[in-house]
């Protein structure tokens, strides 16, 4: 049975190390070098940094609309929105130590429990984000399939309950994680790595089938089951709006002449009619948001596929050990993007979110303008009683000289 020291060289085929933190750099056999390059050490902190700021900004906006709503903005929608902006906003604020991680040629000057915390964050958002984004499309298709079926059981204080069951299940999943992410000194690079150190080769694939099972395949077969399922049902109710049935088809026509036909089938998350406008940007989500999800996500885990393959050693030669090392951290990248577009997608897209953000700015504003008024009058007020105590000083001082010559 391998220790632990062996289990953590880069030579093993264990691929003890996860990313951020995967420094197999003698993967590549001496007959591998002429394999091009990437300078990690650059790329990868300026794109962690760009992840970091703009899906940071974008997650905060996110979290005071929702959080600043009132009752009739408590939807289930809106909840589970916010919980998948707080679990973005949590792993993004620590994303920065990854990106001076890298920069820093993987040398984590951080500590130990910084290390632990941050993989914790990472695993933790990897689960809660996904789950969260799957209980949203489930929302959507009992919204739109069945509003009124679904209108009974969809409830705000359902949902706080189903987000507390993620997260649950989004920390048990993340436990083994934080259980073997550690702190580790790597000799070849003469740095201290933060790194996941796997006590037996069992768990690199206990833990990387569950990454690719439960974070990726079974929510991709749900979110598109329930999105095909949205798709089928708004384009029925258009052909079954536009194709009326012969023996109405003359007056429903001269009906359609004096009054646009509503669309009565295809309702929104919040069970209103969508016109055509509507039904159109509906779809347009529908699309955006699984091919978001699919293209962030898809090739880290084609890539942690190779890594399962070639720890077997099913797979092997130039172009895996190439392929693991370079793609590795630039798919992670890629999914770690997926956190600043999803505001994006759920959020700013929305006209009620846009107008509910723009009646946040300008309430902002006022405030902003009220408090400087505010301050301006107790300036000019202090002014005011400044200049009057400086009379009353000076009439003082004239009283003082004319009073002792009347009394002489």
């Amino acid at each position: 049975m391998p220790t632990p020291n062996d289990l953590v060289s880069f030579s093993s085929t264990y691929f003890p190390t996860e990313v951020p933190g995967y420094l197999n750099t003698s993967l590549l056999a001496p007959n591998c070098t002429d394999w091009p390059t990437l300078p990690m050490t650059t790329l990868i902190p300026s794109v962690f940094s760009i992840i970091s700021a703009f899906g940071t900004v974008a997650n905060a906006l996110a979290v005071c609309v929702l959080s600043h709503g009132g009752a009739s903005r408590r939807t289930v929608a809106n909840t589970f929105m916010l919980n998948l902006c707080v679990s973005d906003l949590l792993f993004l604020l620590s994303l920065p130590l990854w990106a001076a991680y890298y920069a820093q040629s993987y040398n984590w000057t951080f500590g130990r429990l910084a290390c632990k915390i941050c993989g914790a964050l990472l695993s933790l958002n990897l689960y809660a984000s996904i789950f969260f984004i799957t209980c949203m499309s489930m929302d959507r298709y009992l919204a739109i399939v069945h509003p009124l079926r679904s209108q009974s059981a969809r409830y705000p204080r359902r949902a706080w309950f189903a987000c507390i069951l993620v997260w649950v299940l989004a920390c048990v999943s993340t436990a083994p994680t934080l259980a073997v992410r550690d702190t580790h000194h790597v000799k070849e690079l003469n740095v201290k790595a933060c790194v996941l150190l796997y006590p037996h080769h069992q768990w690199f694939l206990a833990l990387a089938w569950m990454k690719i099972i439960l974070a990726f395949l079974l929510p991709l077969i749900v979110i598109s089951s329930c999105y095909c399922a949205i798709g089928r049902h708004l384009l029925g109710g258009m052909r079954g709006i536009r194709q009326p049935s012969n023996s109405l088809s003359q007056e429903r026509c001269n009906k359609s002449q004096r009054t646009p036909t509503p669309y009565l089938n295809p309702t929104s998350s919040g069970g209103q009619p969508l016109d055509g406008r509507g039904l159109e940007r509906v779809l347009w989500t529908v699309a955006a948001v699984v091919l978001a999800f699919f293209i962030c996500w898809f090739p880290f885990h084609c890539v942690t596929l190779l890594r399962v393959l070639r720890g077997e050693g099913w797979v092997g030669g130039c172009w895996v050990d190439w392929t693991i090392n370079t793609l590795t951290p630039l798919t992670l990248c890629l999914g770690f993007s997926n956190s600043a577009i999803n505001p994006v997608l759920y959020c700013f897209l929305g006209r009620h979110f846009r107008g509910h953000l723009g009646g946040l700015c300008k309430h902002l504003c006022a405030c902003l303008e009220s408090r400087r008024e505010e301050n301006s009058q107790k300036r000019g007020s202090f002014s005011t009683r400044l200049s009057s105590f400086s009379r009353k000083l000076s009439d003082l001082k004239d009283l003082a000289i004319v009073e002792p010559s009347g009394l002489t």
